[in-house]
């Protein structure tokens, strides 16, 4: 009551260095994702290659919901429907949605084992390729063959790497 509310000097400015630092390791590892997915291989390595934009998604939703979330797994999705080349929201819906799970169960899943996060990755990206699976049968194109699901085994494959590259990006800024 009748208080007075003393502001602490420098709290807002290590957060708002934090969340500038933050959203810079956000857009550049979001470049890399997108250089990663646009590298040509081979038709035998590109079934193997998993969507690293999507697993960034989950990554920074994981670790960092306030700067990665829902609207960064939109925009990245926007971005993937514009590089394909196919229906405009297909994979800003799907994204949007790993990223609105991944966000919901942040705080259980960072303190899992690098296994039992590894399946959680997968179950989002089984309902990443799902969701966009499920918009091409509605829409009537193409919806491929049975390949178009072995990205989520890769992808959860790949993530305890994401991970380990994660921490040692944290450790090296402590």
């Amino acid at each position: 009551r009748g208080g007075v509310l003393v502001a602490r000097p420098g709290a807002d400015g290590c957060r708002d260095a934090a969340m500038t630092e933050s959203r810079s390791s956000v857009v550049l590892s979001t470049l890399a994702a997108f250089v990663l997915q646009a590298v040509p291989l081979a038709s035998a390595l590109e079934m193997l290659r998993p969507p690293f934009a999507v697993l960034l998604v989950i990554f920074w939703s994981l670790t960092a919901p306030r700067v990665g979330g829902i609207a960064l797994g939109f925009f990245i999705g926007l971005a993937i429907d514009v590089y394909q080349g196919v229906v405009l929201g297909q994979h800003a819906l799907a994204t949007a949605l790993v990223a609105y799970l991944a966000v919901r169960q942040h705080l259980l899943v960072r303190t899992k084992p690098l296994l039992e996060q590894s399946l959680f990755v997968f179950a989002l990206l089984l309902a990443w390729v799902a969701t966009c699976w499920l918009i091409e049968a509605f829409n009537g194109s193409s919806t491929g063959d049975a390949t178009r699901w072995v990205t989520a085994l890769t992808g959860a494959v790949i993530w305890p790497l994401m991970m380990i590259w994660g921490a040692s990006r944290t450790a090296g800024t402590r």
